[in-house]
This record gives C-alpha cells, sequence and structure tokens, in this order.
C-alpha cells in the first residue's frame, strides 16, 4: 500500500513540474519555482493545490 501511495505521490509531483514548466505560460519565473517547490515539498497536497489555484483554465 505503500507503495502505491508514493508512486500517486511521484506522479502528482511530476504532472504538477510538466504542466508549470510546459503548459502554464502566464506565470513568472518566480511564481513557477514556487509552484515546483511546494510540490516537492507537500507531494500530492501541493498538487492539489496547483491544480485549484495555479492551474490556468
Amino acid at each position: 500500500m505503500e507503495q502505491i501511495w508514493g508512486l500517486i505521490v511521484f506522479i502528482s509531483v511530476i504532472w504538477v513540474i510538466y504542466d508549470v514548466v510546459t503548459q502554464n505560460k502566464g506565470l513568472t519565473s518566480i511564481m513557477k519555482v514556487l509552484w515546483i517547490f511546494a510540490a516537492l515539498i507537500f507531494g500530492i497536497i501541493g498538487a492539489i493545490a496547483y491544480y485549484f489555484l495555479g492551474k490556468k483554465k
């Protein structure tokens, strides 16, 4: 079970990094770094926050 949770967290962090770098052109460089940092530090919580707060619709 721990391995599955770790994989989910890993995938969510990779998704945030990919989306911030390639898809979300509206963010400043500092905001991109902060979102990536938040995803790396907070894992799935950072990814959820990015989805609702940082991702352009």
